[in-house]
């Protein structure tokens, strides 16, 4: 295979697959809430039921778009801008460092 045909998988480990089936199972909750079948979803979004499937499941290998899309068509795109917003963590790591210089 040349380099362009040769699809890579990115290494999901337990807790990283446990934490993508829990948006998957979020996104299935938010299209039942709604009263919304898996074949309208399909239509008003372009991809395929077994694609949706995929995602309600939380399967690493479908596209971040299409879990965009799958979002959007629920009214819910903008949640997906707010992820790592508050970086907490990140925030510590830089007060440390200035706080550092100073001394």
């Amino acid at each position: 295979m040349n380099e362009q045909t040769d699809k890579r998988r990115a290494v999901i480990f337990p807790r990283q697959q446990k934490i993508l089936k829990t948006l998957g199972e979020n996104i299935k909750l938010a299209r039942k809430r709604r009263e919304l079948t898996q074949q309208l979803i399909s239509e008003r979004t372009g991809i395929s039921r077994v694609t949706l499937r995929k995602i309600e499941s939380g399967d690493a290998g479908v596209s971040i778009g299409h879990y965009l899309t799958v979002l959007a068509a629920l009214n819910l795109a903008e949640d997906l801008a707010n992820v790592a917003q508050d970086d907490a963590f990140g925030r510590k790591l830089q007060d440390a460092k200035l706080l550092g210089r100073n001394r």
